[in-house]
This record gives structure tokens, C-alpha cells and sequence, in this order.
């Protein structure tokens, strides 16, 4: 005859308790479990670029991020910036992501990072395009004095920091946007509609799955058109990325009437890669 368990204890919740309150739950603070020091993540990098087929990021460009990962780390022991914790992570998935686009097209300026976060892909860009003008852009003011800080500690310069959202009312002209916010693209089409200039291009890092994004976008065909469209992956991974290039073709007055309710047509409809 089975006993009863008169005092409500179940070892197997126990045990499922316990193991979840190991496991960083989405969106918790997670820290490095270990910070390695510039010249170990510089040789990890190197090693880990040669792995997958980024011979093109050179010696200065690689000891940069190896400095970027240790002011990255040491601030994540205090303010949840990102979800990768190792140098293999951040090395692929931040770092090479981000300068993957520099193989794919041609990028104008000035460009605004728009939607940062805590520098991805403006701050990589900039160890390529030293001399040329780029813009991060960040709401989150946080993110904001990490940008500042990373900005005087790695000694980059003609980098300007705008610690605010990016909508219609903001009107700084630009020759390129680029961004890999989850955002929807109409939704960015729409907010940079004022401060990119007539020619300039919006670059759009986006997953492999955005077929419903650019059907939306087709409201916007009157003022921009698309250019580019990569299908590509970070290299010797199962990572799979698109890069999508819109330019500006006629300037967008603020009254410019575009239907929220939009409804693509399904004529010429591209299945999602």
C-alpha cells in the first residue's frame, strides 16, 4: 500500500526547481564566466578568424576587438548588454557578423548605426573605416555611457554618439543607415525617412527568414527601391543571414500618407530563404 506524502515534498520539483534557478532565465543579467585578457583574446581571434574564413580582418582591425571584448566583458559584470559570454561568441556572432557586410557592398557616409545596443555593427565597422564618419545611435541611456566609454578607451575617432530613438522628427542628413535591430524593415524605411538623403542607402542585417518584411515594404516603392539582396552565412557555421539594401529615390514629405494597414500583393511574392 502506497504511503502518503503528508508534507507536499516532491524531490522531482525539487530537483527541476533547483536546476532552473542555475539556468539565466530570457532577458536575466548573465555574466562571463571568464574575462580573458586582451593578448589571449587577440590569439583566440586570430585563430577563430582563420577558422572561418576571415583572413580579410587584419592585425590592428583584430587587436581592436580583442580591447572592444575585454570593455564589453567588464561592463557586462554590471549591465546586461548581450547574451554571448565567450570570445568564440562574440567573435562570430557580434565581431564577424558584423564586418561580413564590408564583403558584401559598398557602404556610404556618413553612416548612423541606428539601434546600436551596446555598438553592433557600428564599432567593428569604425576599425575599417577609421577615417570616415560614423554615427551610433541609442535610446537606452546605459548603453549610451558604454558607448562613450568604449569610444574614449579604444581612442576612435569622427565617431559621434546620438543617445535617442531614431524617428520621422529627426532630420540629421545621412548618406547611409545601417542596422541590425529586430525592427521591422517598413518600420525603418518610415523612421529614417527624414534624415536620409535622396541617394543614400539603407542597409538592413536581418536573419534569413524576412520574406513578410519585404512584402510590407512595398508600401515605401515610391520613395525607395531595392538594390541588394544578399543570402549569405557567417562562414564554416549554420548561421544564415540576409542583407537587404534599399536606396532613396525621391525625398518624403512628413504628411506622406502611407497606409498602416497595408496588404502586400501576393503576385510577385518571394518565399522567405
Amino acid at each position: 500500500m502506497a504511503h502518503k506524502n503528508k508534507t507536499n515534498y516532491s524531490p522531482y520539483k525539487a530537483r527541476q526547481e533547483s536546476s532552473s534557478s542555475r539556468r539565466p532565465h530570457r532577458g536575466q543579467h548573465r555574466k562571463p564566466a571568464t574575462i580573458h585578457t586582451v593578448q589571449e583574446a587577440n590569439d583566440r581571434l586570430y585563430d577563430l578568424f582563420r577558422n572561418h574564413e576571415a583572413d580579410f580582418i587584419n592585425h590592428e582591425q583584430r587587436s581592436l576587438m580583442a580591447r572592444f571584448y575585454e570593455i564589453l566583458m567588464k561592463e557586462q559584470e554590471h549591465h546586461n548588454f548581450t547574451r554571448l559570454m565567450t570570445v568564440k561568441d562574440v567573435g562570430l556572432k557580434h565581431f564577424l557578423d558584423s564586418v561580413l557586410v564590408t564583403r558584401l557592398t559598398k557602404l556610404k557616409f556618413p553612416l548612423m548605426d541606428m539601434g546600436t545596443g551596446p555598438g553592433f555593427p557600428g564599432i567593428p565597422l569604425k576599425f575599417f573605416y577609421p577615417n570616415e564618419k560614423i554615427i551610433l545611435a541609442e535610446g537606452v541611456q546605459k548603453r549610451v555611457h558604454f558607448l562613450k566609454k568604449a569610444r574614449e578607451q579604444l581612442d576612435l575617432k569622427n565617431l559621434d554618439i546620438i543617445g535617442r530613438n531614431i524617428d520621422e522628427e529627426f532630420g540629421y542628413p545621412l548618406q547611409g543607415i545601417i542596422t541590425r535591430a529586430v525592427e521591422d524593415a517598413s518600420n525603418t524605411l518610415r523612421n529614417v525617412s527624414q534624415c536620409l538623403e535622396v541617394g543614400g542607402r539603407v542597409y538592413l542585417m536581418k536573419g534569413p527568414h524576412v520574406g513578410p518584411e519585404l512584402e510590407m515594404a512595398q508600401k515605401w516603392k515610391k520613395y525607395y527601391r531595392l538594390i541588394e539582396d544578399h543570402d549569405y552565412e557567417i562562414p564554416q557555421t549554420p548561421y544564415k543571414r540576409r542583407l537587404l539594401v534599399f536606396e532613396k529615390t525621391n525625398s518624403i514629405p512628413l504628411d506622406h500618407g502611407i497606409e498602416e494597414n497595408f496588404t502586400p500583393s501576393l503576385s510577385n511574392k518571394r518565399e522567405p530563404s
